[in-house]
């Protein structure tokens, strides 16, 4: 099946954003690392081709933080 890491994917992101709406920490912080491993696991079987663009955009974004992080 070749779409499986799409649904991986959007099974992770589905349950990150689901993890948002509890209010307990527990069941947050359940359903936050159990859509992490199914983003990572989704990202794991995505193709060469797409996986090399979204790497660059995540450490375009995620630069700027870590360049403020070390000013202060």
């Amino acid at each position: 099946m070749p779409s499986t890491h799409l649904i991986f994917l959007a099974i992770g992101m589905g349950l990150v954003w689901i993890s948002i709406k509890f209010k307990d920490d527990v069941y947050r912080l359940a359903t936050a690392i159990s859509g992490a491993i199914f983003i990572v696991w989704g990202f794991a079987l995505t193709p060469l081709q797409f996986q090399l663009p979204i790497e660059a955009l995540v450490i375009i974004l995620v630069f700027p933080m870590c360049l403020r992080c070390l000013r202060e």
